[in-house]
């Protein structure tokens, strides 16, 4: 498994990144397209993950960062189906997690669809706040201290 990270949003890894999230949420979870990749400048502002199986990409998740190291959100995680309970998100959100630590960001925020909520806290994560509707899917807040 390799995975490559990205800032630029004309490289081949973006646009992987963006065909796994367009199978995942917009067909598989109907999220509209619009919703689902966000403003230019989100995309922009974020370091993209993509995990590579024989260079077929398969997982991906992305990084919010801002101008301060205080908070950076983790968003857009997903991984195709047929590669789904592999170990695959594991190895992503560690990769963003040392990631993270490594370029001094001190807490990561996510907003987990209920049916993913579960997967987080072996990573840190607690549920912070109530449960909230995002793209017509129930989420909840969850944050990790670096």
């Amino acid at each position: 498994m390799e995975i490559k990270i990205t800032r630029d949003t004309m490289s081949d890894t973006y646009f992987d990144a963006l065909r796994i999230r367009n199978e995942v949420f917009v067909k598989e979870q109907g999220v509209p397209y619009e919703l689902e990749v966000g403003n230019a400048l989100e995309e922009a502002t974020s370091i993209h993950f993509v995990s590579y199986d024989n260079s077929l990409p398969v997982a991906t998740v992305r990084l919010l960062t801002t101008d301060s190291l205080e908070n950076a959100l983790v968003q857009r995680m997903a991984v195709l189906p047929d590669f789904r309970g592999q170990g695959l998100g594991v190895e992503l959100l560690e990769s963003l997690i040392d990631f993270a630590q490594t370029h001094g960001y001190k807490n990561l925020t996510l907003h987990a669809q209920l049916t993913a909520r579960g997967f987080y806290p072996h990573f840190g994560f607690i549920e912070v706040g109530k449960i909230f509707e995002e793209a017509g899917i129930q989420h909840i807040t969850m944050e990790k201290a670096l």
